[in-house]
């Protein structure tokens, strides 16, 4: 992403026209959106960023030093009540207006006032800052057993299908969000030649475009073709992903395409909405207690906690789904209502045999 190149703001120089003005709130977002590329940010969240402060500005009528709390107040409340947007939205955009103010304040806040005679204040705060909307929130995803209905209708039903290529094409998909917790970006991406068989004892999944923290960007990392895994892929790039085009013997022909060609050599990339919309038709067909409630991400939610239940730890589950944090990957399990008195009556059966043993 390409930025202008800016003056340094501690040149010479006086605001006497309202061009001035507008030339000085530039640069502020100029050098906080280069600061956003030194710090390693994605062109994408920059992109987003600098769409924000402007859209505040705009609301604001003003320039962005003038900004205040009761500024804040009425944009988010704009946003939530007026535009509609989702807690999430909103919540993700007062961090991000936070943290420009934060910037402009730790680097530019003698500058902004010795130009403008303004004092910079941080708009946001513990007043009008929303709450996290994942705080509290519970994910409870199916049962295996309600897992094991779904895939176990929506197989054979693969082999009927009046479009057998994209109903296989879904459910290899799916499989891969229930066996190894895979995002649905991170399978939409998947290249052929991200399949490597000779790594590891089952072959690995090369995911390229895993989710980075803090907005980095990519987070490559290897994924174990664990829990039959390896058989899947093996059968979709043998038995199917040829009938879609002559691309298939091509390493960066996508994985998972579409019906769609973007030439007469290659066929277009599945959209995540493209496998979203199949795996919500399988659930409204297969598993209708949850049509309308299980998502692609609620099987990222199923998988954790299934593979928790069988004995894996929780770093290796950390390492599986691409968290950074520990904690992240702890909201992700969930456990049986019976899991705490078990583990009490596994623990106290542990202690009598001890007893025993010893002759107390």
């Amino acid at each position: 992403m390409a930025l202008a190149v800016v003056r340094s703001l501690g040149s010479p120089r006086r605001l006497t026209t309202a061009q001035d003005l507008e030339d000085f709130e530039q640069e502020l977002v100029d050098q906080y959106l280069l600061a956003a590329v030194g710090a390693g940010i994605g062109d994408a969240a920059i992109r987003q960023d600098r769409r924000l402060i402007f859209e505040f500005g705009e609301f604001l009528n003003s320039p962005v030093w003038t900004a205040g709390p009761e500024d804040a107040d009425r944009f988010l409340r704009y946003q939530r009540k007026e535009l509609g947007l989702m807690r999430s939205t909103v919540y993700r955009k007062s961090l991000a207006l936070a943290q420009f103010f934060d910037f402009l304040i730790a680097r530019y806040q003698g500058d902004v006032h010795a130009l403008t005679g303004c004092v910079l204040t941080q708009p946001i705060d513990e007043h009008n800052r929303p709450a996290n909307p994942t705080y509290g929130e519970i994910r409870i995803p199916p049962s295996d057993q309600d897992v094991e209905t779904l895939f176990g209708a929506w197989r054979p039903a693969v082999r009927n299908s009046r479009k057998f290529l994209p109903a296989a094409r879904d459910y290899v998909a799916a499989s891969l969000w229930r066996r190894v917790r895979l995002r649905i970006s991170e399978t939409a991406m998947l290249d052929i030649r991200d399949w490597r068989p000779d790594l590891g004892t089952h072959g690995k999944l090369h995911i390229r475009y895993g989710k980075g923290s803090h907005r980095r960007g990519p987070k490559p990392r290897l994924v174990p073709a664990i829990n039959g895994v390896d058989g899947l892929i093996t059968w979709w790039l043998t038995d199917v992903r040829h009938q879609f085009g002559e691309d298939w013997s091509d390493p960066d022909a996508p994985m998972f395409p579409s019906e769609r060609h973007d030439g007469p050599e290659r066929c277009g990339r599945a959209r995540p909405n493209t496998l979203r919309s199949g795996f919500t038709d399988a659930v409204a067909a297969f598993l209708p207690t949850w049509a309308g409630r299980l998502t692609p991400h609620g099987m990222r939610h199923f998988c954790a906690s299934s593979m928790y239940a069988q004995g894996m730890d929780l770093k290796a589950i950390q390492e599986l789904l691409g968290h950074a944090w520990l904690s992240t990957t702890t909201r992700y399990i969930h456990v049986h209502a019976e899991h705490i008195e078990h583990a009490w009556q596994t623990a106290n059966e542990r202690t009598a045999a001890r007893l025993i043993g010893t002759g107390g």
